[in-house]
């Protein structure tokens, strides 16, 4: 499938108003927070007043770029969430539909009062019934096999625990508020559709495009620094090894899977499933499955899987 994925240097509410009404399927973009971080060529440093106008005005042009059927997710910290909640809302009269939580093990430390270790997502559609939504590309492993489950998998839910973008990750760029690229797969891949556009308003690293080259999707990215485009440019011509984060639930083994015919089904399906985007994944998975089940997989003659899962994990994974 061809993929178009194009990169703007310039002003996000002016180089929104250029973008066609209804012609994006889904936005996902994480705008500056108004924390006084350093931008390169701008700092993000409003007062209240000039911020939360900055926000109405690009907000409303989102809006208004979204199909009918389009979703929107916006990262924000906890000083303005509610004010930008207020403004999706009240003012634009979206349909809010999750407030996720990011959840990461290492973060700021603070020596008087507690070190913040989440940041949000507001999930909103424009319409509240209809809007694209799949569940099965964005479900994660049971913790135990029942017949009675869904072998597919459980919905993730509202909580997401993602590694944050440490700087020895090999995928780290320099920009102060890099996203794991599992974060916009997850949004990605539940509220588009291959073929789709989905805009990032607020490019920055270039996760957004990143996800949207490696699922098939169009994407566009606008930043304000001339090098954060070029960032991004660098990064969608470097090799693809597998997204950078990954929820850890992905590799998880159910337990319980004792019929040696489920057995199998469940493993080759497991990594067309699950890890599909993580072939650096896979290992550690057929791992789990070793330690859990080989002494009932040599019984039943079912060696022969872990065979399947050498070098070619990659073609393995998207077969």
């Amino acid at each position: 499938m061809d993929k178009e994925l194009k990169t703007i240097c310039g002003d996000a509410i002016e180089e929104l108003k250029k973008i066609p009404d209804k012609s994006i399927r889904l936005i996902a973009t994480d705008p500056p927070y108004n924390l006084n971080k350093n931008y390169g060529n701008n700092q993000d440093k409003l007062k209240f007043d000039e911020y939360l106008d900055f926000s109405r005005q690009w907000l409303t042009e989102a809006k208004r770029v979204l199909t009918d059927d389009g979703t929107m997710y916006v990262f924000m910290g906890m000083r303005y969430i509610s004010y930008i909640y207020t403004i999706l809302e009240q003012d634009l009269g979206m349909t809010f539909n999750s407030w996720i939580t990011w959840y990461y093990t290492q973060g700021i430390g603070k020596t008087k009062g507690f070190s913040p270790r989440h940041d949000d997502i507001l999930m909103f559609t424009k319409n509240p019934k209809k809007f694209v939504f799949h569940l099965d590309d964005v479900r994660v492993p049971q913790k135990y096999y029942r017949s009675v489950n869904n072998m597919r998998g459980a919905n993730p839910g509202n909580v997401w625990e993602f590694s944050h973008m440490h700087y020895c990750n090999k995928n780290r760029k320099q920009h102060p508020t890099q996203k794991p690229e599992g974060l916009f797969e997850r949004m990605i891949l539940a509220s588009s559709d291959p073929g789709d556009t989905v805009l990032d308003p607020f490019v920055g690293s270039g996760t957004a495009l990143r996800v949207c080259q490696q699922t098939d999707r169009n994407g566009i990215g606008i930043d304000i620094n001339p090098d954060y485009i070029d960032m991004t440019k660098e990064r969608l011509s470097e090799k693809f090894d597998g997204f950078d984060s990954i929820d850890e639930r992905m590799k998880r083994v159910p337990n319980d899977l004792n019929d040696p015919q489920i057995r199998e089904e469940y493993i080759k399906n497991h990594v067309k499933w699950f890890l599909k985007n993580h072939p650096d994944a896979i290992g550690e998975f057929m791992q789990e499955v070793r330690d859990k089940y080989e002494p009932k997989m040599k019984e039943s003659g079912q060696m022969s899987l872990f065979d399947l899962y050498g070098p070619e994990l990659a073609t393995v994974a998207n077969s």
